[in-house]
């Protein structure tokens, strides 16, 4: 069975979706729509040449997911997923790409999610910090007996674990983890925890969002960041959406379970080839390559 996956925050780089702009007339037509419904125009961002325009949490975000999705709608009949699945954000590309939500919609919610995120970051003072090396359930059991928030965030790949939590708990947690072993306990350059009790107030905002969006039968089932398992109904797709923000993100059980299920290759769509890097750690044999035109 063959999977188109979509990447989230972190994928960006300077001039992106450019290509696709200047070889669609459908990716123009889409991309000119978005500036209206963003009410700025993040293409002369995207097409850019500054790096740090791009990191901008109300830029990130729908440049990641107007990158994956247009290249999704461009592709047009050879884009034929049989599963589909995005880590963190991508969750809400993969959506648009499967036909679960409309494409303004989509896009509508990041922007939302992206604004509501970076509102939750500024006020209360939180990070995140790369685990490598450990087994999943070690590195659960030492966030578990810290006296500050600290939970896992993103289930990457074996032996990557991205833990969110308080600048205490994560700085408590790097040393412990780092003492039993761990190859590499890094601090991350972002902005906040993602994933975490610490977003619980851009989760409510959110929620309110989704409930206002009409969701659709899509093509294929999705594998949903909350619990990695494939989903078609709809509106069990729309109440594990309102829970991604502050659950962790699923991710090497996705891959997991995909295999499972039958799973032999994956197509990468939007910018970056980390995914298929995380798929390569679970199975050499899965055929992985980027979408391209």
């Amino acid at each position: 069975m063959k999977a188109y996956v979509f990447p989230g925050q972190g994928s960006q780089f300077a001039g992106m979706g450019k290509d696709i702009y200047e070889r669609s007339n459908l990716a123009k037509k889409l991309f000119n729509k978005s500036n209206d419904i963003l009410g700025f125009s993040i293409t002369d961002i995207m097409f850019g040449e500054n790096e740090e325009d791009l990191k901008q949490t109300k830029v990130t975000q729908p440049a990641i997911f107007l990158h994956s999705v247009i290249l999704s709608k461009v592709l047009n009949d050879s884009f034929l997923p049989e599963m589909v699945a995005g880590h963190s954000l991508g969750e809400f590309s993969a959506l648009v790409a499967a036909g679960y939500i409309s494409f303004e919609d989509g896009l509508n919610l990041v922007s939302k999610r992206a604004l509501a995120m970076q509102t939750a970051c500024d006020s209360t003072p939180s990070t995140m910090a790369a685990v490598l090396g450990l087994e999943n359930k070690i590195v659960e059991n030492v966030c578990s007996k810290i006296d500050e928030i600290v939970v896992p965030a993103n289930y990457n790949c074996p032996g990557q674990l991205v833990i969110s939590g308080s600048e205490k708990g994560i700085d408590i947690a790097c040393q412990k983890l780092t003492e039993i072993g761990a190859r590499r306990a890094l601090k991350l350059p972002v902005s906040g925890a993602f994933h975490s009790p610490f977003m619980e107030s851009a989760r409510n905002e959110l929620e309110t969002a989704i409930n206002n969006t009409k969701f659709n039968e899509g093509v294929c089932p999705i594998y949903q960041n909350t619990t990695a398992k494939s989903i078609t109904n709809p509106e069990k797709i729309k109440e594990n959406l309102k829970k991604q923000l502050t659950e962790s993100v699923k991710w090497t059980q996705t891959m997991e379970q995909m295999i499972s299920d039958g799973l032999s290759s994956v197509i990468e769509v939007g910018p970056g080839k980390v995914l298929q890097g995380f798929f390569k750690k679970v199975d050499r044999k899965i055929q992985t390559e980027s979408a391209g035109l």
